[in-house]
């Protein structure tokens, strides 16, 4: 009886989820409600978290809860810790969801909410989930190797050299956009920069709470750490309003930048315990709470999506960033689908803090579902906007003008009205001095955000709910770029280990204090770059971090493709080799279209050529003049990395064809790297 109810039970989610898929996918012309987006991604997460991760759990990957984990055999109480797996998984989770499910969504609205959330739900589902679940396996399985050593020890010399200096490269340019999302996001906003930075000291006083203090109360630091993060929100409000307050928070770019760069350093060095897991644990809580809390406000209101289901710039013409549709929306909801930076995360920290291989379907395959939620919140967010309103936020004064007024005209020629009243009352409503031109993306969710909030629980705290959303966003993006600085610094630890093996011990302090100031200082050059872009940075940026973190994915499945063909499992592959070849496609197209468009808007050598004509002309004002030579330098050099990480990609799958092919002909290859099995001293 019990078998028949629950066989009913799931077929009724698996009705109810199509339905609202549907609903999503056909409806034209008429007001749709945000509950079905919110009704399909339930229902689709849980029938694959349920049925499709149990499956590769059991039959593929063949997870031991009776094995010993890397954190229970080489713990060293510095980056080897077996850690309570709810912290893991809140630090796994805080550690993947930065910038790409809050931003990527929001800046592929531009193309219309249907095409973005299609990807969000598919993609992670079948690619996203997976790539973290298997990844994190196979690091586990291999005292959690990075992924590029994985591929140098499992797929080839040739092909793991490439995976190595690529994978570290393609890190380097994920982090500096994760910093510039939250410059753009704190820059002259001394209430949510001093939010910011109270996260700080909370995550170091937890950290030595549960460590030190009180030993083993999660649940106890936890509520504390919350109440301590609720409170510098309403901190941060108070100290905006004070004249002599304020000007010590209220900070430009650059300024900000190079605080962020300093963050980064320091969270790298740090024992993980002090700073980078309770940051990241009591992120997770910020950020579990506030999407629950949007969920609640979204049933309360039940508000209707106003863009469109598809608009105009599907042709590529967008204000936010230029091309088409395909290729450049898969690489644009990057994290919320399917995300390469994940697999860093899941072969860097995670598998040092994992104390037992049966929570790897929760930490792997379950935090991308959520993140992957996030997404869709995110879609919601910014289509419940006016259109109009939202193309002011994030279109870039350099497509729409610098003065309100043009850009007032610009947005109302495209057909999507917005009035200078209007966009002045909002800002004056959420505490800032102008949300035009707030490039990035945060802006504006934090906009719909707070719009939703207030119409939920009262319009009187809408300032406050903007900066909450504000330091929502920004916790969520440092909390990924801390964790990613202290993965980059164990890649090149790996990397130079290869040449001197004293530089891959972790713990030894010369090899961390070198390895995380190269780190730092690469990601601190892009960021840069972003700051001084009079575009914000975006539009150079975004596109090279989208395409690097897709390739930097199909990396990480062809090295999880190749270690399931050497493990005899060669029926499996279909997994992985799926979402690998959708992946190549979409790179390979945007890369192409990145270097060679002659489009000026798409192609990073027709951007530079046009702007170096116009500086030779004198046709630039002096401001960007000024600043002309470098953003030259900077297009091509985002050129060359591009082809270079195309490179790099095929690399790395021609390898790993190489490989299979001799394992299928019986030929000799590099052998399985996977450690021998030691029971756990905890079974």
């Amino acid at each position: 009886m019990n078998r028949v109810l629950n066989k009913l039970i799931w077929l009724s989610v698996v009705l109810i989820g199509l339905v609202a898929v549907y609903g999503i996918a056909f409806n034209r012309g008429e007001s749709i409600s945000a509950l079905w987006f919110i009704t399909a991604a339930v229902c689709i997460y849980a029938i694959a978290y349920r049925f499709y991760a149990a499956w590769i759990a059991a039959s593929v990957l063949v997870i031991d809860e009776t094995r010993a984990t890397p954190a229970e055999r080489l713990d060293d109480g510095r980056d080897f810790v077996p850690t309570n797996k709810w912290v893991v998984f809140g630090h796994h989770f805080a550690a993947i969801a930065g910038p790409g499910p809050l931003v990527g969504p929001t800046l592929a609205a531009q193309f219309g909410y249907l095409p973005g959330t299609l990807w969000i739900l598919i993609g992670a589902v079948i690619g996203g989930a997976v790539q973290d679940m298997v990844t994190l396996f196979f690091s586990t399985r291999r005292n959690a190797r990075s992924l590029g050593q994985m591929a140098r020890d499992e797929i080839g010399v040739v092909g793991g050299a490439a995976a190595l200096i690529g994978t570290f490269l393609i890190m380097v340019i994920l982090i500096a956009v994760l910093g510039l999302v939250v410059v753009n996001a704190m820059k002259h906003s001394p209430w949510a920069t001093s939010t910011v930075a109270s996260t700080i000291p909370i995550a170091i006083i937890i950290g030595f709470y549960i460590r030190n203090i009180r030993p083993g109360k999660v649940l106890e630091a936890s509520m504390i750490g919350v109440i301590l993060l609720l409170a510098a929100v309403v901190f941060g409000g108070w100290i905006d309003h004070d004249a002599n307050l304020r000007v010590l928070f209220d900070h430009d770019g650059l300024s900000l930048a190079y605080a962020v760069i300093a963050y980064g350093f320091a969270a790298a060095i740090l024992p993980v315990w002090m700073l980078l897991a309770p940051r990241d644990y009591l992120s997770t809580y910020m950020k579990l709470g506030t999407v629950f809390l949007l969920a609640v406000a979204m049933l309360i209101l039940q508000p209707t999506v106003k863009m469109p289901a598809l608009t105009q710039f599907i042709d590529g013409t967008g204000p936010i960033f230029g091309g088409k549709l395909f290729p450049f929306v898969f690489i644009t909801i990057a994290c919320g689908a399917i995300s390469g930076f994940h697999a860093l995360i899941a072969s860097g920290t995670t598998p040092k803090l994992i104390e037992n291989e049966r929570d790897i379907r929760m930490i792997g395959y379950g935090a991308m579902l959520l993140e992957s939620f996030v997404a869709i919140m995110a879609m919601i967010a910014a289509a419940v906007l006016e259109p109009g309103v939202f193309f002011a936020i994030n279109s870039p004064a350099g497509v729409v003008g610098k003065e309100a007024i043009d850009a007032i005209a610009k947005i109302n020629s495209w057909g999507f009205p917005v009035t200078f009243d209007q966009m002045n009352q909002l800002a004056k409503d959420m505490g800032e001095s102008t949300l035009f031109a707030r490039t990035g993306g945060a802006p504006s969710l934090a906009v719909g955000m707070a719009s939703i909030f207030g119409s939920a629980f009262g319009k009187s705290m809408i300032a406050l709910w903007y900066h909450f959303a504000i330091m929502f966003e920004a916790i969520f993006i440092l909390t990924t770029l801390d964790a990613g600085t202290r993965v980059g610094r164990f890649m090149l630890q790996d990397m130079l280990g290869n040449i001197w093996p004293k530089m891959a011990q972790t713990a030894w302090w010369p090899s961390v204090l070198i390895t995380s100031g190269i780190v730092v200082a690469g990601w601190g050059y892009f960021l840069y770059i972003g700051v001084i872009d009079p575009n914000g940075g975006v539009n150079i940026l975004w596109p090279l971090f989208g395409i690097a973190n897709q390739m930097l994915a199909a990396i990480a499945l062809c090295v999880a493709t190749g270690i399931l063909v050497k493990s005899g499992k060669l029926k499996f592959v279909w997994i992985t080799a799926l979402p690998l070849v959708w992946l190549v496609t979409v790179t390979s197209t945007a890369a192409w279209q990145k270097i060679f468009s002659d489009d000026v808007r798409v192609g990073f050598f027709a951007a530079a050529n046009d702007m170096s004509a116009k500086l030779a002309a004198g046709l630039l004002p002096p401001e960007k003049a000024a600043v002309a030579p470098q953003l030259i330098f900077n297009q091509h050099l985002d050129a060359y990395l591009t082809l270079f990480f195309v490179v790099v990609l095929w690399v790395v799958i021609f390898d790993m064809l190489r490989m299979v092919g001799r394992y299928l002909v019986g030929k000799a290859v590099l052998p399985n790297t996977e450690t021998a099995y030691v029971k756990s001293h905890d079974i």
